[in-house]
């Protein structure tokens, strides 16, 4: 008897708490305030809707920087939630919004999820998450999966590839030497980019971040794209999967008209 497919989504780095974070509705000050509130509330409606689009989903996998945290090189200006035990109660809104059959949560950056702490355990705990980790494999119907968070990055467009070919190569040694699992499909997130490299029997890629366009760090010191939106994976068994980036638009400060 065919397998049944089984659709896995992969959502990250919400960086909740920070101004262009994903921000549910009961965080957010009131939209027709300022253009800054309709811009968070114009990327809540937009992630709810693609999620009610994916549903039935059978596992969310929540692949860090859930939460902002407290923005120590900015003294915390551009976060509009500051206490990290209430970004984790809006990360775990986010996350519930997908009722998925079954959960499961990786550890963001020291830096945003607690050098000290791993606040995403809080929000595993909220969310009933099957397993939290620092890096996890996960069987869906035959296909292996390895999820981590952390990849390098590249500002230059020919080299946004290359760490997931590194990743790709040491997985295959942990699993020659070490007999650790070989993946199939290899996913990293942080990067708030979405990449992919493969061939006829692996694939490995980073995913779109869920943060908006416009952070202090992203505006001064990068110049490359990146991406908003989620992953979806369609897995029958390990010949036969299929997934797709989704991403969307956001807007865009308006040129100055000299």
């Amino acid at each position: 008897m065919k397998k049944k497919s089984k659709r896995l989504v992969v959502i990250s780095d919400f960086h909740c708490g920070h101004e262009v974070g994903l921000t549910p509705t009961q965080w957010n000050p009131d939209p027709t305030r300022d253009a800054m509130s309709e811009y968070r509330a114009y990327m809540w409606r937009t992630v709810c809707q693609e999620i009610d689009r994916l549903r039935p989903i059978d596992i969310v996998v929540a692949n860090g920087d859930l939460i902002d945290g407290r923005s120590e090189r900015t003294g915390g200006n551009d976060l509009i939630v500051l206490d990290r035990l209430i970004q984790c109660d809006m990360a775990a809104v986010v996350i519930r919004r997908c009722d998925a059959g079954k959960t499961y949560i990786l550890r963001g950056t020291d830096y945003h999820v607690g050098y000290d702490e791993s606040y995403e355990d809080l929000v595993s705990e909220k969310v009933g998450a099957e397993r939290v980790g620092d890096v996890m494999n996960i069987d869906v119907n035959g296909l292996m999966f390895n999820f981590r968070h952390h990849i390098g990055g590249s500002q230059t467009p020919i080299g946004r590839t290359t760490p997931l070919l590194r990743e790709s190569v040491w997985n295959a040694l942990w699993n020659v030497r070490k007999g650790f699992p070989l993946a199939d499909v290899i996913v990293r997130s942080h990067v708030h980019y979405c990449a992919y490299v493969g061939g006829p029997d692996w694939l490995a890629m980073t995913t779109p971040g869920l943060q908006g366009y416009g952070t202090r760090h992203g505006e001064r010191r990068l110049s490359g794209i990146i991406d908003w939106g989620v992953t979806v994976f369609d897995v029958t068994n390990r010949r036969d999967f299929s997934w797709a980036p989704i991403v969307y638009p956001f807007p865009y400060p308006e040129p100055a008209k000299a």
